[in-house]
């Protein structure tokens, strides 16, 4: 493994030499950054022109400068760093630096969300071939992914952000919202559960009354004026974490794995009433070191009372206590809201930019703040990585519950549950752990077009910028950040392709 990390290592270095020495020629080629000014009639323009020069090294031949910018990108890993700047003087080290945090914040939260919901749909897609819900997301996924992000961008600040925040104004559910809520639950229940007709009619019925009565509830107790999640919806929501946790990782045989999980969860419902105090006072770091303390307790209730099971125990227990810690989150954001949504008079999805300005508040109103600006831009992104994932997790899923040793599980007497994740799931991740891969590699450049729909001023932002002007180096910047992290989860790949496989061998 070593030998194999190294080995990688070594060929990247020069691979990236080679291409950002390409794309300096390509980018120096382009176009004269001082033709803005060579076309100025201002009186000070020979001496502007004769700084940008100096700047950036412009009387110097393309390979020359190729290499004083390569002495400073040395530099960032031995000694200072220095990325030279852009026409106007500003370092491009700083430019970056804001630039990737802006990146960061959008676009890897929507690529986890879209791989996480993706990857489970296109599993359960994969088990249910050719039922109404197959169908359903298949339309849906193509749907997502031949639509322009720009129109989708254009729609979301429209509906889900302009109208939204004027009906918060007076959040009264109209009759046929709550009709229409129902219809589309029922069929989405009756096409998940599937059956005869009389099952499906069923689901159909409980499904399109359930939700009815929710939007009833939300309207008649005014829940959107002051929203929370409420002591009796964590109770039983810790308490469906811990049942559901088991079913996943254990199966409900294992009775010694479910007893540990409602004890994470009665410990977690006892946090939530007994800690009130310490989540007013939160910040960053307290929340932090409540999620490690989280991971640790569980995991010594999973271990302690795990018995034979105790490796399963310890995994479900852990996601227990992460679902009832993101419930407890989730309803402290929620109180949160009312006096948040004073202070930014009544905006609480907002249209454009990653906060508002001059915004202070505590930790939870500033978390609100971050939430509803990158809102909108994550849908975007969101619907359509979703449709990716969704189709490659489907097929490979499909080639690999056909292959031998996933009928050879199921002869042994295994249970579906864990043919499924056990055996299945593991190798059905390979082509998908490419894929992403690529689109990680691929997000740090950041999202030009919804970036530029949202006013992020993000990686993608940065490079639009550069390259009209042209600015070599703001680019070059760009293109060492995005072929580094291309290179870096690449190799990363590489290694969890022998951890997903054990037949994988990278020596």
């Amino acid at each position: 493994m070593t030998t194999f990390i190294l080995r990688r290592l070594v060929i990247s270095f020069f691979v990236l030499l080679a291409a950002t020495f390409v794309v300096y020629v390509l980018v120096a080629n382009a176009g004269d950054p001082r033709t803005a000014l060579l076309e100025s009639a201002d009186p000070s323009r020979e001496a502007k022109l004769a700084a940008l020069t100096a700047n950036l090294n412009l009387d110097t031949p393309v390979v020359g400068r190729y290499f004083i910018w390569l002495k400073g990108v040395a530099g960032c890993f031995v000694g200072s760093c220095d990325l030279g700047t852009n026409v106007t003087g500003t370092p491009v080290a700083g430019l970056l630096s804001v630039a990737i945090g802006s990146t960061l914040q959008l676009v890897l939260f929507a690529t986890v969300t879209a791989i996480v919901f993706g990857v489970l749909v296109g599993i359960v897609t994969a088990l249910r071939q050719y039922s109404g819900l197959d169908y359903s997301v298949t339309f849906l996924a193509f749907l997502f992914f031949s639509l322009p992000a720009f129109w989708i961008a254009v729609l979301l600040k429209q509906f889900l952000a302009i109208k939204f925040n004027s009906w918060l104004l007076n959040p009264i559910i109209p009759l046929w919202i709550t009709v229409a809520v129902a219809l589309i639950g029922g069929l989405l229940l009756m096409t998940l559960i599937g059956g005869d007709r009389r099952t499906k009619l069923l689901s159909f019925g409980v499904g399109a009354a359930i939700l009815a009565g929710i939007c009833l509830y939300l309207d008649l107790t005014k829940w959107f004026a002051q929203p929370a999640i409420g002591p009796g919806i964590i109770i039983v929501g810790s308490l469906a974490t811990a049942v559901g946790a088991t079913a996943l990782l254990a199966g409900f045989r294992t009775y010694n794995v479910l007893i540990c999980c409602l004890v994470v969860a009665a410990i977690g419902i006892g946090c939530y009433f007994g800690l009130q105090w310490l989540l007013d006072i939160s910040t960053l770091g307290t929340i932090l070191i409540l999620a490690v303390v989280t991971v640790v307790v569980s995991g010594l209730v999973g271990f302690v009372g795990g018995g034979l099971l105790r490796s399963q125990a310890v995994k479900a227990c852990i996601l227990t206590g992460l679902g009832v810690g993101a419930l407890i989150f989730a309803d402290r954001l929620l109180v949160a809201v009312p006096d948040y949504s004073q202070q930014v008079r009544g905006i609480l999805i907002a249209t454009i930019g990653s906060n508002t300005p001059n915004f202070t508040g505590d930790f939870w109103q500033t978390t609100l703040d971050t939430l509803g600006h990158l809102l909108l831009p994550s849908i975007v992104i969101v619907l359509i990585s979703f449709a990716t994932y969704t189709r490659y997790t489907r097929s490979s899923m499909l080639e690999v519950m056909n292959q031998d040793y996933v009928r050879t599980a199921r002869a042994k007497g295994l249970t579906e549950r864990t043919v499924v994740v056990r055996h299945a799931f593991r190798n059905a991740m390979i082509p998908v752990t490419t894929l992403m891969a690529i689109d990680f590699g691929a997000v740090i450049g950041g999202a030009v077009i919804t970036e530029t729909v949202f006013g992020w001023q993000g990686m993608g932002k940065l490079f639009t910028d550069a390259l009209r002007v042209p600015d070599p180096n703001p680019v070059m910047g760009f293109f060492l950040v995005t072929g580094t992290a291309v290179v870096v989860f690449n190799m990363i790949v590489d290694i969890l392709y022998g951890v997903l496989d054990p037949r994988i061998r990278l020596s």
